[in-house]
């Protein structure tokens, strides 16, 4: 195992311009409508007019290859898109405007400590990194409830959120006012949907390898001092955590997460979701969303989002006491940073109560 002192305060982690991971290609659910957005906070993302709305003859210039083609289909074509009949709706959302999502600015306290290193993972046999960062205030060897942070598609540690890092995020002040103490970790969980695959678990590496890890360090300690958080396929990740150990997990907050209906609908998306349909069968969130009965569940997705009829379908069946925010957005980053603040302040809350 190694590890070294964290660059904790770098915007949006790893990737300074803001996008994460899951923005830059929503979690394969979408390869021909892959979401450009790349701005920063204030900025203007490739491709975009002078007031930030999308213009035809510049998105197409930046290669969106599933709008391109229905461009020259017609008009008719655009509504195939729109009515998600056809891929490019994440780039014909944002040409109309419907991914626009107002947010109040970040604003953080001076980030705590933080540090990232390695380990060799039996169960992903690989070797893992990972982060761990504490609240403001607050250094290694402080017992602290723990909040495990679960990458999208294409992420890994560095790469969990999406304008802010892992110290940011704890740094984070909602309405005015700092979040409960609690630390963070995250480590890198492959593209494998959280799931286990021949050769790699990265479900089994979080608990039984991430966990123990951050427990010696005086974190996630006791009853209900875990909760988990994540964005896209984090997201689904988070819930399927919570579903297959709910007497660990006490919170989860779930932001657009990546969920199916049916194994052949997760295959036509991403192939390497699932090992088989057996094993989406035992990973499927919906079918087992009644385990999260008596944990802390709160989930959001945007109405332009394309997982959105799915998360309709989950929160039919999420018990009745669950935080479900279905609201304007798409699974792009306007919308991940509008909900990062309150699932980081339902965590605080919950985590702190328990």
């Amino acid at each position: 195992m190694s590890e070294g002192p964290a660059a904790g305060a770098g915007l949006a982690g790893a990737n300074p311009s803001g996008t994460d991971a899951a923005g830059a290609n929503p979690a394969g659910a979408n390869p021909a409508g892959t979401d450009p957005a790349g701005a920063g906070p204030g900025g203007t993302a490739p491709g975009q007019g002078p007031r930030g709305r999308w213009t035809r003859r510049r998105m197409l210039g930046a290669g969106v290859g599933g709008l391109a083609v229905v461009t020259a289909a017609g008009a008719g074509t655009f509504e195939l898109v729109a009515r998600g009949v056809l891929p490019g709706r994440a780039a014909l959302d944002r040409l109309d405007g419907a991914c626009s999502v107002a947010g109040p600015p970040l604003v953080f306290s001076a980030p705590g400590p933080s540090v990232s290193g390695s380990f060799y993972s039996r169960a992903r046999r690989r070797e893992v990194g990972y982060t761990i960062a504490w609240p403001p205030g607050h250094r290694p060897g402080t017992q602290l409830p723990l909040i495990l942070a679960l990458h999208a598609f294409g992420g890994d540690h560095l790469r969990v959120l999406t304008r802010m890092s892992l110290p940011q995020a704890l740094a984070l002040r909602v309405d005015g006012k700092p979040l409960p103490p609690m630390a963070i970790a995250a480590a890198d969980g492959g593209g494998g949907y959280w799931n286990p695959h021949p050769g790699d678990n990265p479900m089994a590496m979080v608990i039984d390898e991430l966990i123990p890890l951050c427990q010696r360090r005086g974190l996630g300690r006791g009853r209900r001092a875990i909760g988990t958080l994540g964005i896209s396929m984090g997201g689904y990740g988070a819930l399927l955590l919570a579903e297959k150990y709910p007497g660990l997990i006490s919170a989860v907050a779930a932001i657009s997460p990546a969920i199916w209906t049916s194994y052949r609908q997760a295959r036509a998306v991403n192939p390497g979701a699932y090992a088989s349909a057996a094993a989406f069968a035992q990973a499927n969130a919906i079918t087992h969303a009644h385990a999260l009965a008596g944990v802390a569940v709160r989930v959001a997705s945007g109405s332009g989002d394309p997982f959105y009829p799915d998360v309709q379908a989950l929160a039919r069946v999420l018990p009745p006491d669950a935080a479900v925010d279905l609201s304007a957005g798409c699974h792009s980053w306007p919308f991940f940073s509008a909900q990062e603040p309150p699932s980081l302040a339902f965590l605080g809350r919950h985590l702190a109560a328990g």
